[in-house]
């Protein structure tokens, strides 16, 4: 993330005098030349129109670029590359891709839950966990199940991580209704959803 924010911050530096520009001359030709600020505004219009459309393709197509030809091996170290909040948005689009509606929750505090997945009418809470070195403990885990277990209803909990989680963890969630998705299930499910 912090490397999108410095595109970002850079994008916007050379903007700035480039829209004070735009904006006194718009002034200008208001009072000197209609002709040109009815030109430029048009132009201007279908600048910020063709931002927006830009931003709009680059998040639907974030899905796919991840994927792309990437082997397993290279697909999940992507996934440990990302930012965590980078990494819940993906996982949000992903079960979108699967036919969930989705809203994403992540932060300091969505107490647990990361994403809410809905299908059916049934809601499935999400939590994700990027690790790349560390495996998934059942203290995550009975921290998960306390968060969603008063509220689950029909559905289940999903606890996504990029690595492994322990035994301990495996043993806990026996007979009640989370499923867990170590780093080769999700490479599964993103293989399910390229399909689709």
């Amino acid at each position: 993330m912090p490397k999108r924010k410095d595109l970002l911050n850079a994008i916007l530096d050379i903007l700035e005098p480039v829209m004070i520009l735009y904006m006194l001359s718009m002034v200008y030709w208001w009072f000197t030349n209609k002709a040109a600020f009815w030109k430029w505004l048009f132009y201007g219009v279908g600048f910020v129109v063709i931002i927006i459309v830009v931003g709009i393709w680059r998040r639907k197509a974030r899905f796919k670029h991840v994927q792309g030809f990437l082997s397993d091996r290279e697909l999940l170290l992507k996934l440990r590359g990302m930012h965590y909040t980078e990494f819940e948005e993906y996982i949000a689009d992903l079960f979108s891709k699967l036919g969930h509606k989705v809203k994403t929750r992540g932060g300091p505090y969505d107490q647990g839950i990361d994403v809410i997945a809905e299908k059916n009418g049934i809601k499935y809470p999400i939590q994700c966990k990027r690790y790349n070195n560390s495996s998934v403990g059942v203290s995550e885990v009975k921290e998960f199940w306390a968060s969603i277990s008063d509220n689950l209803g029909r559905g289940k909990g999903y606890l996504v991580t990029t690595n492994i989680f322990t035994l301990e963890a495996e043993r806990f969630v026996e007979g009640k209704p989370i499923e867990l998705i170590d780093g080769q299930r999700l490479i599964g499910y993103i293989r399910l959803a390229e399909k689709k």
